[in-house]
């Protein structure tokens, strides 16, 4: 943890200034979406040796999103790898600014919630994006966990699926939380899996508290599909482990 940069919890750019980002989204990604796909697929399933579980939960076509835990940069490119359908990322808006970042996310259809604030202009463009049949991802937790466990959920993503009706599939991706230590050259093993959707019916104008218990109730369902991965993956922890060292 020693390494991480400090968080940044509010962005103090005026709001006009992800105007033409959120523009971007609206009107669609486009080939810079596929050739980053195709350039940190290899790394990604060769270094991480990632495996993925249940992707025919993840219906081809309509709207869709994606609910996922978030330990690492890296959980954008594991949760797209081995989907064929396009992903539309909600990201923190510190993650617009460097010259070439910013202009894959431009074109690669990433739109900005800008961290810190009340982003009505985020939300308006999650809900464009669904009404044009895209599948979206929003971090469940609102932003990545840090301390190498799961957090808690954020009101966001229960806003958002219940004001559009939208279903919503869980996505626990286990392992992500050790990427960092590709610095010392170690690189942990991913693994990636997708639940079954879950259906709300439309509520609109929905309160907090109400949005917070659908949050709570997608990811209860991300929690339930990461305890069973890590309970896995213990297991073969311990069938590699010799006897007499478990004696």
């Amino acid at each position: 943890m020693a390494d991480m940069k400090p968080q940044v919890y509010k962005d103090p750019r005026p709001a006009e200034y992800f105007d033409e980002f959120h523009a971007a989204a609206r009107n669609g990604s486009t080939w810079v979406y596929t050739l980053a796909r195709i350039v940190c697929s290899v790394p990604t399933i060769l270094l991480y040796r990632l495996k993925v579980i249940g992707r025919e939960n993840v219906p081809r076509q309509g709207a869709l999103i994606l609910a996922p835990n978030h330990f690492s940069q890296m959980d954008h490119f594991f949760a797209g790898v081995y989907l064929r359908r396009k992903i539309r990322f909600m990201a923190k808006s510190q993650l617009f600014g460097p010259p070439v970042l910013t202009a894959i996310f431009k074109h690669g259809g990433v739109f900005p919630v800008r961290r810190g604030h009340r982003d009505e202009e985020a939300m308006k463009t999650a809900f464009i994006l669904l009404e044009q049949g895209e599948m979206v991802l929003i971090y469940a937790e609102g932003g990545r966990s840090r301390s190498g466990e799961l957090g808690e959920p954020k009101r966001g993503i229960g806003r958002i699926a219940l004001e559009s009706g939208a279903p919503v599939v869980p996505v626990a991706i286990y392992g992500s939380a050790g990427v960092r230590k590709w610095k010392r050259l170690r690189f942990p093993q991913v693994t990636i899996e997708f639940g079954q959707p879950l259906s709300f019916p439309v509520e609109k104008g929905v309160d907090a508290e109400r949005q917070l218990e659908a949050a709570t109730e997608i990811f209860s369902s991300v929690k339930d599909l990461y305890a069973g991965l890590a309970t896995r993956s213990a297991a073969r922890s311990a069938s590699r482990t010799p006897d007499r060292a478990r004696a």
